[in-house]
């Protein structure tokens, strides 16, 4: 969990060395830690679809151990959400899919809470190694959550719009 947490935080800081280098693409600390949570994403994302034992990190079959037993079909949902990783940090990058992305990894973050409860909880072995255990799961959940609010505001801390669709003008009722 905490190389997770690494994969995060490192992106983020060198995004943010970038912007004060003069990248425009990293002006601000949430812009950067935005990005980073996208490579964060990219990389569990791919882990998802990886045998377990292939990476230093937890692979596919560690993933469907960790799902808890009142989910139906735990290959099938850690395939999900694996896509759903993925969608989640191209959204990130794209500045005008970022407010519902953020939103969306946010529920999303929320909702697989369970798991790392589950598997902190029933000890679930990754890659040979000790569960993490659940006092650093949770707060490290926390963080990838709040990141992806963070997204979903400008940087005075207002919840962004999504832009309308044009609005379809109807004629007025003759009487």
């Amino acid at each position: 969990m905490f190389g997770t947490l690494m994969l995060l935080v490192g992106p983020a800081l060198g995004f943010r060395l970038l912007g004060a280098l003069g990248a425009a693409r990293f002006p601000t600390w949430r812009v950067s830690a935005v990005h980073g949570l996208a490579v964060m994403l990219a990389v569990t994302a791919t882990t998802h679809f990886v045998r377990s034992g292939a990476t230093s990190m937890p692979g596919h079959e560690d993933m469907a151990a960790m799902v808890p037993p009142f989910v139906p079909w735990p290959h099938t949902m850690v395939y999900l959400t694996g896509v759903l990783e993925f969608l989640g940090a191209a959204g990130l990058v794209l500045a005008a899919t970022r407010p519902a992305t953020g939103f969306a990894l946010a529920v999303l973050f929320s909702l697989m809470l369970p798991a790392n409860v589950y598997a902190a909880v029933e000890g679930v072995v990754f890659n040979g190694g000790a569960a993490t255990p659940l006092w650093v799961r949770v707060p490290v959940q926390a963080v990838f959550i709040a990141v992806a609010l963070w997204a979903a505001v400008d940087e005075r801390g207002v919840a962004q719009r999504l832009p309308k669709a044009a609005a379809v003008r109807r004629p007025a009722l003759q009487r």
